[in-house]
């Protein structure tokens, strides 16, 4: 119950935030702005009303994920709240985890407008709406939580500058991982075991980019759908509770 009391207050004070509508303006004049490329697009539009579309969310999702989630602790400690939250009989990994609900009711409400932005752009287009796109946007959604994770780890010891610019890296490298574990492969053995444990602690932000099947019409099963919802499911609970024991031990005083 404290939890969710948690998540409410926090998703109602981040509806209040200008520059929450601004990136999601932006997010939506991106994505309707595939109208105009397709008309000067040779080829197959379809293609590119998907791809705009798909990327748009994500990347806007993803500010919008690393925006809301840096904040998490220094907006307290900036208004000198976090004082008389830590005094309160609350445990700490409930705070913890009731701020991230409340950004994820936040994530969910923008990237509701925008998934309804992109079908209404693919139902005037004429562009087959097919339960690939609805997986892509699905696992686009996990991403997102993933990121927020990590926005709300790094924001329990550094500040906020530092927590989004190590969690734009975290997202830049997760989505290069594969060529990372390429270019291992060419180096030096300790440069391989520096550059493997890389590869392995950070998240393969790979496994949820499915633009690639949406516009070549590739199979997606629900086998790998589930093991990648568990995957990242499990990633983002392994944060938070990485998250948790490093709130508990911080001294505030």
């Amino acid at each position: 119950m404290r939890i969710l009391s948690i998540a409410t207050n926090t998703f109602r004070e981040n509806l209040r935030e200008k520059l929450l509508y601004n990136l999601l303006f932006f997010a939506l004049l991106m994505i309707g702005s595939s109208i105009l490329l397709s008309r000067i697009t040779l080829g197959d539009y379809h293609r590119l009303i998907l791809d705009l579309g798909l990327a748009s969310i994500n990347l806007f999702g993803v500010l919008i994920a690393i925006f809301v989630g840096i904040g998490l602790v220094s907006k307290e400690v900036d208004r000198k709240t976090i004082y008389t939250i830590v005094s309160k009989p609350i445990p700490r990994y409930e705070f913890l985890l009731g701020k991230y609900c409340g950004l994820v009711m936040t994530l969910f409400a923008n990237t509701v407008v925008m998934v309804a932005g992109l079908l209404i752009v693919l139902y005037v287009m004429d562009v087959p709406i097919t339960s690939l796109v609805f997986k892509s946007l699905a696992l686009i959604f996990l991403e997102l939580m993933v990121i927020t994770a990590v926005a709300v780890l790094f924001s329990t010891f550094t500040s906020a500058t530092l927590s989004a610019i190590f969690t734009l890296a975290v997202y830049v490298i997760g989505h290069l991982s594969g060529d990372l574990k390429e270019f291992a492969r060419k180096l030096d053995e300790v440069s391989q075991v520096v550059v493997n444990a890389i590869y392995y602690t950070l998240p393969n932000l790979e496994r949820f980019n499915l633009k690639g099947h949406v516009i070549h019409h590739l199979d997606f099963g629900l086998a790998d759908m589930a093991l990648t919802l568990a995957y990242g499911l499990t990633y983002a609970a392994f944060l938070l509770l990485l998250a948790s024991v490093i709130f508990q031990r911080r001294d505030f005083q």
